[in-house]
């Protein structure tokens, strides 16, 4: 492993235990085992370092993402496995668990800005797939970037948000759900007047 990669592991490692704020230049150096100098030959300052650890998530996130998707399935089946596995990894991973949490306790800016980033790159990743299926006509006319957010919204109010006060949502009630809300709609029909 090269110096640079040492660096983004310890980096890594120091923002997933202490989070944005506690995790100083000084810290990783000791992490790394390297000096100060060595790191800043690399990234001019912390908040470099923090947006390149950042970038790495969002790029495993959008790795996680293409393989969930299958060619020979429909947009929704698609889209309900995309936003699983996705929002799975942005649960456990112990980046987001501490930002989050610092988020909370602090409402540090640095932290929100990342949470924000990591949501407008899911955002953009949905918003893609959105266009496509436009393209194939799968779906009615709809503006890609509001239905992609809503989209995203929907599916973490079912993972997430619901489970806070109610029993937790199974994965296929869970795709159950997005299906009937998304793909049919509530509208039993006309109702004459």
């Amino acid at each position: 492993m090269d110096r640079k990669q040492e660096i983004l592991k310890a980096a890594a490692h120091s923002f997933a235990n202490y989070g944005y704020k506690a995790t100083t230049v000084d810290r990783v150096s000791k992490i790394a085992k390297v000096g100060k100098g060595t790191i800043y030959t690399f990234f001019a300052d912390k908040e470099e370092l923090f947006g390149e650890i950042v970038q790495q998530v969002i790029l495993e996130m959008k790795e996680i993402a293409e393989r969930a998707i299958k060619p020979d399935r429909t947009f929704f089946e698609n889209l309900h496995d995309v936003l699983l596995q996705v929002l799975d990894y942005r649960n456990k991973h112990e980046l987001f668990i501490k930002l989050n949490l610092e988020i909370r306790e602090f409402g540090t800016p640095a932290a929100q800005a990342a949470m924000n980033r990591v949501e407008d790159a899911i955002v953009g990743f949905i918003r893609k797939q959105v266009e496509a299926a436009l393209e194939r006509g799968e779906l009615k006319p709809c503006d890609p970037e509001l239905t992609a957010f809503v989209l995203l919204k929907l599916y973490v109010a079912f993972v997430s948000d619901w489970n806070k006060k109610h029993k937790p949502l199974d994965n296929e009630e869970i795709a159950k759900w997005f299906h009937l809300y998304l793909a049919e709609g509530l509208q039993q029909g006309e109702k004459k007047r």
